[in-house]
């Protein structure tokens, strides 16, 4: 039977496909680690993190025929090396957009409401009694949301955030801009605002990213950007970590640029930015955008069907670059 290499078990019904598709070695492996064992002809497929990487050195020695990736993003693969050297790379789609949709909506609620700090304040005693200005917030309820992409997160996003009666504006491809017509918009039809990125910037009172990580969108939300926020601005950041220069917003919430953060990505995952762990104007969550039961399963039922899928010699269902599948049987 084929070898398939899984770099951390995933939840069922996951691990029982890989196991009836082939012979399955579960293996936590640092990048050394992870390098040699591509490179040394006993796997035929890689079941990955996010958190393993597959740069171009690793893929130029690698022996494998293809990565299936445990989640939806996979800027921790150099696809385009990966196509270079015919290994298909598969990846989960359409999964987790509710429910990161849902910690975009929890992030706004909780960092707007102080939420956080409210609860800590109320566990460690210091609650006597109501008082008329104890743990002042922000709306929700008519203030404009900026969405910086438009995407299936952002526009479910948008559908939850327009029942709270927000004002919603997006950018469907920050930094820059594209048009987007009333058959695209769909159900958003004069419901939502088209804006450039400097507006959405400029006017949102919740900035809540939807961007793949790319060369245009690393740093997207560095230094200049967030000085040109409202100084009562909160940051959303469900999508990748890199979109945001974290030492940038450090030292924004420190200064009192903007008011405050939600994140749930962070941009050198899991370190954190020295001092954003200290700061009371963010809430701060263990990248669960996808972490509910019944998606975390799905993910894993597809993870492992495209692994099968590579396994028997054919092409993943979910590939993101079906041009490198190559196999000769």
């Amino acid at each position: 039977m084929s070898r398939i290499l899984v770099t951390t078990e995933i939840p069922a019904p996951g691990m029982e496909i890989l196991r009836a598709a082939g012979e399955v070695d579960l293996r936590a492996l640092d990048h050394e680690q992870l390098v040699d064992a591509c490179a040394s002809g006993e796997y035929s497929v890689v079941v990955s993190q996010l958190r393993d990487r597959f740069d171009g050195d690793l893929l130029a020695s690698a022996s494998i025929v293809g990565i299936s990736n445990y989640a939806v993003g996979f800027d921790n693969i150099d696809v385009a090396a990966a196509t270079q050297h015919g290994i298909t790379v598969a990846n989960t789609p359409e999964v987790l957009t509710n429910s990161t949709a849902d910690i975009a909506m929890l992030l706004i609620l909780s960092t707007a409401r102080r939420a956080v700090e409210a609860d800590a304040f109320v566990r460690s005693g210091s609650f006597t009694g109501w008082e008329p200005e104890l743990l002042l917030g922000s709306d929700v309820s008519g203030r404009v949301l900026g969405l910086a992409g438009f995407g299936r997160i952002a526009r479910a996003t948008a559908r939850r955030a327009l029942g709270f009666g927000m004002t919603i504006k997006f950018c469907p491809r920050p930094p820059g801009d594209r048009d987007v017509s009333d058959d695209e918009l769909g159900e958003f039809v004069d419901r939502v605002e088209h804006a450039s990125w400097d507006e959405i910037v400029a006017t949102s009172d919740f900035l809540s990213l939807h961007v793949p990580l790319s060369d245009a969108t690393h740093h997207l939300v560095d230094a200049a950007a967030l000085e040109a926020m409202k100084p009562s601005a909160i940051l959303i950041n469900t999508a990748r970590g890199p979109v945001v220069d974290e030492a940038a917003l450090v030292t924004a919430l420190r200064e009192g640029t903007i008011a405050a953060a939600g994140l749930d990505v962070y941009e050198r995952e899991p370190t954190l930015e020295p001092g954003l762990a200290e700061l009371s104007n963010t809430v701060l969550l263990p990248h669960v955008g996808s972490a509910t039961v019944s998606v975390r399963s799905e993910m894993a039922r597809l993870c492992a069907t495209n692994a099968a899928a590579m396994v028997g010699g054919s092409p993943p269902p979910h590939p993101v670059n079906p041009e490198a599948w190559a196999h000769d049987g």
